[in-house]
């Protein structure tokens, strides 16, 4: 693979971010510096971390994929918040928490497959 851009899970994280935005344009206002700052934050972490990781390699590529997996169970913790307080409609929420869990996935694979790599090369 030639560039992070071409990972699914950043693609993934890139459509997550604008849907964050979308969605927390209908928030109350009072949430700017609450509830929509954070999501925001949360949101634009994911595709950042991959991309940082990507560049940097190795295992501190791991260490930033965590870092994104962390901030997918963030946002999650976030949406869930957001549609109990009925700042957004059910079919935002699932539609950003079914892709929020899509990346978690590929995450997840990713530092499964990286990981393993580095044990094969380990006991070698």
């Amino acid at each position: 693979m030639k560039s992070y851009k071409e990972l699914e899970a950043y693609k993934k994280g890139y459509d997550l971010v604008k849907a964050v935005y979308e969605i927390t344009k209908n928030f109350p206002k009072d949430e700017m510096y609450g509830l929509i700052s954070q999501m925001k934050r949360c949101a634009i972490s994911i595709p950042s971390n991959i991309a940082e990781g990507y560049m940097r390699g190795s295992k501190e590529y791991i260490q930033f994929l965590k870092v994104s997996l962390g901030s997918c169970a963030e946002l999650e913790t976030q949406l869930s918040l957001s549609q109990d307080l009925g700042f957004c409609s059910a079919v935002d929420f699932i539609r950003v928490n079914d892709l929020n869990t899509q990346i978690i996935k590929l995450l997840r694979t990713y530092i499964n497959k990286i990981t393993n790599r580095f044990t094969l090369t380990a006991t070698r």
